[in-house]
């Protein structure tokens, strides 16, 4: 039999890793110089990121090639299908040997989500994954489902192999991963090409210990680095945990070094493709309460280099790409047609010169903090979240409101949010018409995008809840969607709802209709007065779009002393009826 030549496919992927925390994307101090070699040898993304800045969404992503909200795994804690097709079962279909060694997080399932009939719980995070569930892996498997969870930066942990027995490291997380990786190369069968993902969970914090855990001596080696653009004179926690995320970066540096010589002692280096990517960065809790879950380049925006058969001379790629692109790239390397499915493209096209129509953007879905949706160009950053949805509950939503626009020519570290500018709804809308092209391009339906500016309420008290009829039939609201993480709905009287809208003038909008006057009681129940002092009961105005969701809005601008001061949108919420 012919010896099968397809190159080896080695993907190196770190947790939490900012781009610029890399030589090759502007570090000045010596955190990655192996990998920096590397790129220089190879091809370097300068505009490289996530579809989604969580751990779970982005691994369905790069296993599958679809979108978190395709894959189902939107937030942490939702396993990928057992028998979902991946690159692991393409590839072993074509020919190749597939091996994972590290962190997997695609095996457990806990909660309910409002938009997918979930399976029940599974708790594997401390415990040895089943074969169905790991993702077509079929070959060497060294894994703990949730790494964290079995060991720690310092003082050892463990994982399960194949078999699903224990095994154990006493040693720097980093280096007791790479023993398995190295271990898995020795290992292998030399008949066939093989496909081996390397998953560190370093840089990644350590949960449970509240800091990122770098090897011994990090806070002295790095304690001289520049502070990046966007942390400076910020809060945060970067001041006591910046050292020491170096230092994870560069521990698995030095570690890059094991597998590489590995690759060289088995005399396979020049055949195999090297990549090394992360799943997504950290703002170190400088844009919300975490360090992930938000638009901003410290989150969205990833190292990725790739080296070997049809990727060298140390090029630099300025177009975005995304990891969305990575799954056809491994594919096409192989030899192996991605399949129509997929969303990304090959970034063999855009080595090679041929690519025609490269996008000039890129596109991420937010979960968790939020549900939200983002726009990355050269240019622009534009994002959009729905208010009051649960980010773990909701995986999408109808009516979205804009949130951020960062000129990034001017404003590199994304500081001034001009979302509101006037001079500006020209770019707005334009962007706007493009995010809702690539949610549609995702799976997802149109969105509905709504000025932030028109908003009369802060935005965690848009949207109130799911509106129907209860069982004595008067209106009720579900308000499983308030700023919570509750998610069985907690039902309360419409009319309660409504409280601080009594006595007010308002327009109230049901679907294409719109309805002025003064909100009050009659009866326990909330009715609509009009300028003739006629009443009309809101549940038979809401009757016709029932179940339905509530904007409070800013109305049109009138010179009249008796305008309305508020606008009650009132909206159709079809998939929240069917969840209920």
């Amino acid at each position: 039999m012919a010896r099968d030549n397809r190159p080896n496919i080695v993907f190196v992927f770190s947790d939490q890793q900012r781009a610029d925390t890399m030589g090759c994307y502007g570090q000045d101090l010596p955190v990655t110089p192996n990998l920096d070699a590397l790129a220089r040898e190879g091809v370097l993304f300068e505009h490289a990121f996530t579809p989604q800045p969580v751990c779970g969404p982005a691994r369905s992503c790069l296993q599958t090639g679809k979108y978190a909200t395709e894959t189902r795994c939107f937030r942490n804690g939702i396993a990928l299908e057992p028998g979902s097709e991946t690159i692991a079962t393409l590839l072993s279909r074509g020919g190749y040997e597939v091996c994972y060694v590290g962190k997997w997080h695609l095996a457990s399932t806990h909660n309910r989500a409002a938009d997918y009939d979930l399976e029940p719980d599974i708790d594997l995070r401390t415990k040895a994954v089943p074969p169905e569930r790991r993702g077509g892996y079929v070959d060497y498997w060294v894994v703990a489902d949730v790494l964290e969870a079995t060991s720690h930066g310092h003082g050892g942990g463990y994982m399960f192999d194949k078999d699903m027995k224990k095994v154990t490291f006493d040693k720097y997380r980093v280096d007791g991963v790479t023993d398995f990786i190295v271990d898995c190369l020795n290992k292998r069968d030399d008949s066939k090409p093989f496909f081996l993902f390397c998953s560190y969970i370093e840089p990644h914090h350590q949960n449970d210990h509240k800091r990122y855990e770098g090897p011994e001596k990090s806070k002295e080696m790095f304690k001289d680095h520049a502070v990046p653009g966007d942390l400076a004179g910020t809060r945060g926690d970067w001041r006591e945990n910046y050292p020491d995320y170096l230092g994870c970066c560069w521990s698995i540096d030095a570690n890059f070094v094991r597998i590489r010589d590995a690759l060289a002692e088995k005399g396979i280096l020049d055949n195999t493709l090297i990549i090394y990517a992360s799943d997504h960065g950290s703002h170190f809790r400088t844009r919300n309460d975490e360090y992930k879950r938000s638009c901003h380049d410290a989150s969205i925006r990833v190292p990725l280099i790739i080296k070997g058969p049809g990727f060298a001379g140390g090029m630099r790629i300025p177009q975005l790409v995304s990891l969305i692109d990575l799954p056809p790239t491994i594919l096409t390397a192989a030899g192996i047609t991605p399949p129509s499915y997929m969303r990304g493209r090959p970034l063999q096209g855009l080595v090679a010169g041929t690519a025609k129509d490269w996008p000039d953007d890129v596109f991420a879905q937010i979960s968790e903090s939020q549900v939200g949706r983002c726009l990355r160009t050269a240019k622009w950053k534009y994002s959009v979240s729905a208010p009051g949805l649960n980010g773990g509950y909701n995986a999408r939503a109808t009516y979205y409101l804009e949130e951020f626009l960062y000129d990034l020519e001017d404003d590199p570290h994304e500081r001034t949010n001009r979302v509101d500018d006037p001079s500006l709804e020209g770019v707005r809308k334009g962007l706007a018409g493009r995010l809702a092209r690539r949610m549609l391009g995702a799976g997802e339906q149109a969105p509905i995008i709504l000025p932030r500016s028109r908003l009369a309420l802060p935005p965690e008290r848009q949207v109130v809840g799911r509106i129907f009829v209860d069982d004595k039939g008067s209106l009720s609201i579900a308000t499983f969607a308030v700023q919570t993480s509750i998610a069985s709905p907690i039902d309360i009287p419409f009319v309660d709802v409504l409280e601080e809208f009594m006595g007010l003038r308002v327009i109230v909008t049901a679907g294409d209709v719109d309805h002025v006057g003064t909100i009050q009681e009659n009866g326990g129940e909330a009715v609509l007065v009009d300028n003739e002092g006629q009443s009309r009961g809101m549940k038979g105005l809401l009757s016709p779009i029932l179940p339905a969701r509530v904007l409070a809005l800013h109305p049109p601008r009138s010179e009249a002393g008796d305008a309305p001061v508020l606008q009650l949108f009132f909206f159709t919420d079809h998939e929240a009826s069917s969840t209920r």
